[in-house]
């Protein structure tokens, strides 16, 4: 995987609002929100997207899940939109897998 945005952050050669960091993940705000709360929770280890995951990232994406929950609690959430583009088709800019975590609006279905 090239360096991206997302890897330069995690080596803090690029500045973040960090909301929460451990072992294994980071969480974010956007630099572009689309919500009144949104930020991004990010696996350390790169993986491209989530059709890229294998079954050994198992355990990574359901920590990746439990963490968006608790920042967005830790941001007064309790009702939020989970979104994870895959590929560039879908809307996937930035190639390094992330959830964006959005709430404190209202938000129509089906999306875009």
């Amino acid at each position: 995987m090239s360096e991206t945005i997302f890897s330069k952050i995690i080596k803090r050669e690029i500045p973040a609002s960090i909301l929460y960091e451990d072992d294994l993940v980071l969480a974010f705000r956007d630099v572009n929100p689309q919500a009144p709360v949104h930020f991004l929770v990010i696996p350390k280890k790169p993986i491209v997207k989530l059709s890229e995951a294998n079954i050994e990232d198992q355990n990574l994406l359901g920590h990746l899940l439990l963490i968006a929950s608790k920042v967005a609690a830790q941001e007064g959430l309790t009702d939020f939109r989970l979104v994870t583009n895959n590929g560039a088709g879908a809307g996937q800019s930035v190639f390094h897998l992330h959830i964006h975590v959005l709430g404190d609006r209202s938000f129509a279905w089906p999306p875009g």
